[in-house]
């Protein structure tokens, strides 16, 4: 009796180890960018305390040089109060660049509590 090989082909295993080494590429630039979005936040609850809109500003402009923030400044942060609380509200984009005229655009969005 023939015993039927199995397992994965050579052509098979090159694609799965092209998607594998595709996924991890791509892991490894959006994980800085998610980091960095944990820090915005942060730092943007901290500057919650400040009292008027100016202050709030810089409190974040300091923690931010403080913490390497690239993407975001203080002038591009939206305070409001909503009653006794001050809330601080961001957005901004991130581009990564995959491939040829090929971008994965992020969109990122938050708001203090």
């Amino acid at each position: 009796m023939k015993q039927q090989q199995r397992g994965i082909s050579f052509v098979g295993f090159l694609f799965v180890g092209i998607v594998l080494a595709f996924a991890g590429l791509l892991t490894i630039q959006v994980v800085p960018t998610l980091i960095e979005f944990q820090n915005i936040s942060r730092v943007a609850t901290l500057a919650a305390a400040g009292g008027t809109v100016g202050e709030v500003k810089s409190i974040f402009d300091k923690r931010a040089q403080i913490d390497n923030i690239q993407a975001i400044a203080g002038k591009d942060l939206e305070v409001t109060n909503d009653g006794d609380r001050t809330i601080v509200s961001f957005a901004y984009n991130r581009e990564i660049h995959l491939v040829g005229p090929a971008f994965l655009l992020l969109k990122y969005q938050g708001k203090t509590k």
